[in-house]
């Protein structure tokens, strides 16, 4: 008769990850960055109608409509007159374009998400930060802001009446530059509106937020002209609208497009990444309060 044996000891199976935490990361990012895109694809014809349809009403009544019925802004000074305005609005067009395409993609589409379709519910449980995953949509907005740059661009350039010539002059250095810093700024502004805003205040966003932002952006003038509104020696309009992201953005796009007077360089670039970053910390910071909320 054979002694039982002691029952051997269970083996230990260690489980290692396959891919590191950051690598997890970036493959699920690029995967919400690739999925809005396709998203984008499909819906292209849609999204260049949303895009091109307030900057060639724009364009064609400011710049065509106006000066063939002799009411063109600029007339005083005839054609040349014209085609100054003309200089300084293609650049402004093409600036509220990024800006409408920021708030569209991401400020509406976040502010749906959160509301009756519920779809950040899905996208909170990729394999990431939380974080990542508004990272995700701004970069994906800021791509469709560049697209929406590129095709505004030259329907702005052309749609004038004969005689009325936009003066353009594209800097390059400028341009590759100026223009995703200032998509992901406007995206960066939508997800802060997105995460403050409920869908039934949209409505408010616009009237309160989003106007005040155009008509005091410098789209339709030059942030240098504004000296001449003063009281008492005090340019007040001047000062006032330096609080407001578009026009940096504007005065960029005139450095980068025209020979026009602009503000200075140094200063756009700056306080442009400075707003930049001030609207993604706050974006961020709203997104994950609303998230666990």
């Amino acid at each position: 008769m054979t002694a039982p044996t002691a029952p051997s000891a269970p083996t230990r199976i260690t489980v290692r990850p396959t891919r590191s935490a950051a690598a997890a990361s970036r493959s699920a990012l690029a995967a919400l960055i690739r999925r809005d895109l396709t998203v984008l694809r499909k819906n292209f014809g849609e999204f260049v109608g949303r895009t091109l349809m307030q900057p060639f009403l724009l364009v064609f009544v400011f710049l065509y409509v106006f000066p063939t019925i002799g009411q063109g802004i600029g007339s005083g000074g005839g054609t040349a007159g014209e085609s100054a305005f003309a200089t300084v609005l293609v650049p402004g067009v093409v600036s509220i374009a990024i800006m409408f395409q920021g708030i569209q993609s991401v400020a509406i589409q976040m502010s749906q998400e959160f509301g009756f379709t519920r779809e950040i519910e899905d996208r909170v449980q990729a394999p990431c930060p939380l974080w990542l995953v508004a990272v995700a949509r701004v970069l994906s907005g800021a791509t469709q802001g560049l697209i929406s740059a590129v095709i505004v661009l030259p329907i702005a350039a052309v749609v004038h009446a004969p005689g009325v010539h936009a003066h353009l002059t594209v800097h390059w250095w400028i341009v590759v530059t100026l223009i995703p810093l200032a998509c992901i700024t406007m995206t960066s502004l939508g997800l802060l509106l997105g995460t403050t805003f409920e869908p039934r205040n949209i409505g408010v966003m616009f009237g309160f937020v989003v106007l005040p932002l155009v008509f005091l952006g410098g789209t339709y003038y030059q942030w240098t002209k504004l000296s001449l509104v003063h009281v008492g020696g005090f340019h007040w309009l001047q000062v006032l609208v330096l609080v407001n992201p578009l026009i940096y953005i504007t005065e960029g796009m005139r450095a980068g497009f025209t020979e026009a007077s602009h503000m200075h360089l140094y200063v756009v670039y700056p306080v442009l990444t400075g707003f930049c970053a001030l609207f993604l910390g706050l974006g961020l910071r709203n997104f994950r309060r609303r998230v666990l909320s």
